[in-house]
């Protein structure tokens, strides 16, 4: 029986450094389930190429000329079948950390990420996961439990905003979500609040990385998330981070 083998994974890199961008064209040459299908070295020629070409994952970098990454990402997550984008960022400017996200990022990766961190992140957005660096948590649930914090261009509009998904629900509703989880999802909801990865939960937990995933759905379903970010910052929020009996 012959087995149908999977086109690979089309990824465009974009960042204002040429050097970066070789070097993650090279890197990205390794794997045999992926391929460069295009480079920007800013957020305008990035929303160009994903227009003119078919394209699955976007390598954003946030600080560029013409047009930041941000509104780069926004952009091109507004465009018919978008391509998923991961944030490259070496996190020295938090307060672009949720903006992102609300535009449509489906997560960060650190610039200095090992070879198979980089690679798997690519694998999972493409799959339509959430790929979020353990080292961003704190950055996350800060930026999120900042009051007041909304998008730098924000205004008032007579139009209807989209609802947040990092928004705080009513104390009410969450203690009501919660009361509906197990002592074993909440330990998990617990771990993915201070960041860690399914595979570190496991070893944690002593159980297989397939049940961690599944405690895991159970609780994007449970809470009403709509990502593992969102999961860590209600974490946060509920207090089950620091206190995973709550």
């Amino acid at each position: 029986m012959t087995v149908r083998k999977e086109p690979p994974v089309r990824v465009a890199v974009v960042d204002d450094q040429s050097l970066l961008v070789s070097a993650f064209t090279v890197l990205i040459g390794t794997a045999s389930d992926m391929v460069v299908v295009g480079t920007a070295h800013d957020g305008a020629a990035a929303v160009e190429l994903c227009r003119s070409r078919t394209v699955d994952v976007v390598l954003m970098d946030i600080k560029m000329p013409v047009l930041d990454g941000v509104e780069a990402t926004r952009r091109i997550r507004a465009l018919p079948d978008p391509p998923a984008v991961l944030i490259l960022t070496t996190f020295d400017r938090d307060d672009y950390v949720m903006t992102a996200l609300r535009a449509g990022a489906a997560g960060f990766l650190l610039k200095d990420a090992g070879t198979g961190e980089f690679l798997d992140g690519i694998r999972r957005v493409h799959a339509g996961q959430t790929v979020l660096a353990p080292e961003a948590t704190t950055h996350v649930v800060a930026a999120a439990l900042r009051t007041g914090e909304r998008p730098p261009d924000a205004t008032v509009t007579t139009v209807p905003a989209p609802p947040d998904p990092y928004e705080a629900p009513p104390r009410t509703l969450v203690a009501r979500a919660l009361s509906t989880t197990t002592p074993r999802e909440r330990e998990v909801l617990a771990l993915v609040g201070a960041g860690l990865t399914n595979q570190e939960i496991a070893a944690r937990l002593y159980v297989a990385e397939t049940t961690v995933k599944t405690h895991v759905s159970s609780l994007l379903g449970k809470l009403q998330c709509r990502d593992r970010i969102a999961l860590a910052v209600l974490a946060h929020r509920s207090g089950v981070a620091t206190d995973p009996s709550v």
